[in-house]
């Protein structure tokens, strides 16, 4: 059994589309979701800290490891990603250049695809007064990002290797949300193309279907802005 510590965001969404995914390739990777509302500050339990000590969400404990040995934790989404592909074999390639090749895609998500346009959402979204440098810097540089995306999705089908892989569990949730950070997917068709490719397969279809389950629109209040942008790991 795992425990996946989840909340419906784009990092929360990769995990669920990985075990999806590999539950319906035949892996019976049997999970619990651990819900972690983050506007609600439950990143900062203590029990949470004690897996996820960057008090951020995923974080998975794995209560069956492939050695035999007691649960292991893991927090970081791309470490995750790494830790279920090795668990499992599935979605990264045997071979020495194919593994390169995913783990190029996955750390260019996790390095700067995800974090650029988190920046984005915050200053065009989120942020308490318009900061124009600051929204300008972002969407210029989430066009780039999307630019840099669609040139390695022409004539592709997947993001890296021959098939899904980690780089498409990584990426997908963020293109997901293009809106969030305004820009119009027809602009870069091969994204686009591939995107909605993977978004009818039933797996992603079942894992974006989960997140409605937690995912409540609430007005941001306070105490929401303080858990998500202001607070330190252990609150006073």
């Amino acid at each position: 059994m795992i425990d996946l510590h989840y909340w419906p965001t784009p990092n929360g969404h990769k995990i669920t589309l990985f075990l999806e995914e590999a539950n319906e390739a035949g892996a019976a990777l049997e999970y619990s979701i651990k819900p972690v509302d983050i506007g609600a500050g439950d990143q900062f339990k203590p029990d949470f800290l004690a897996i996820s000590p960057n008090n951020r969400m995923p974080a998975i404990v794995d209560h069956a490891p492939s050695d035999g040995g007691a649960a292991i934790s893991v927090f970081e989404s791309g470490a995750i990603l790494q830790y279920l592909a090795a668990k499992t074999g599935r979605f990264s390639p045997g071979d020495v250049r194919g593994q390169v090749e995913v783990n190029e895609w996955l750390f260019w998500q996790v390095g700067g695809y995800g974090p650029m346009l988190g920046q984005n959402h915050h200053f065009t979204r989120y942020a308490p007064e318009q900061v124009p440098y600051a929204v300008d810097r972002y969407q210029r540089e989430t066009e780039r990002l999307y630019g840099v995306l669609d040139r390695r999705l022409a004539g592709r089908e997947f993001i890296a290797a021959d098939t899904l892989s980690l780089a498409d569990f990584a990426c997908h949730p963020w293109a997901h949300e293009h809106a969030w950070h305004h820009v119009d997917l027809a602009r870069y068709p091969n994204v686009q193309r591939w995107h909605d490719e993977l978004a009818a397969r039933p797996a992603f279809q079942r894992a974006y279907e989960m997140g409605k389950v937690y995912r409540a629109d609430k007005t941001m209040t306070d105490e929401m802005r303080r858990h998500l942008f202001g607070s330190p790991a252990q609150p006073t």
